[in-house]
């Protein structure tokens, strides 16, 4: 679990900004995801898809903790949304998964292959589909 200095407080209306930058993100990831011309754009779509994962993951955090990771170590927003819901073992598991693609998408020289940014897509859509469950509740 993540120290308390590894956290901020968070409420109702954090994880509703946070679900909609978890939209914007996934929306743009979404629209460059076939782009054929480049190769590039598939790790702006993965990377874009990691980013929506974490804001996601804050807005569930939010939405069900009142608190959300705040730390240069991502992995600790996984500590938190595994206990944020009952489904959250499942969800730290899909986050891991995205912030695993992290340093490929945004840092990496290689592009990444169009089967990863695809999963990292569906992956972040699975997590913004739960914020979006949790914000409504």
């Amino acid at each position: 679990m993540p120290s308390p200095s590894r956290t901020a407080k968070c409420g109702a209306a954090d994880a509703r900004s946070r679900l909609r930058t978890a939209r914007a993100y996934l929306e743009v990831a979404a629209l460059v995801l076939d782009e054929r011309d480049r190769d590039e754009y598939l790790n702006v779509s993965a990377g874009l898809a990691v980013l929506a994962g974490i804001a996601a993951s804050d807005s569930i955090c939010c939405a069900r903790l009142r608190s959300r990771h705040r730390g240069d170590n991502h992995r600790g927003a996984a500590d938190l949304l595994r206990r944020a819901t009952p489904d959250g073992p499942e969800l730290a598991v899909t986050l891991l998964r995205l912030l695993d693609l992290k340093d490929e998408a945004h840092y990496g020289v290689l592009v990444v292959a169009a089967r990863k940014a695809r999963d990292a897509h569906r992956w972040a859509t699975r997590l913004v589909e739960r914020a979006t469950q949790e914000v409504e509740r």
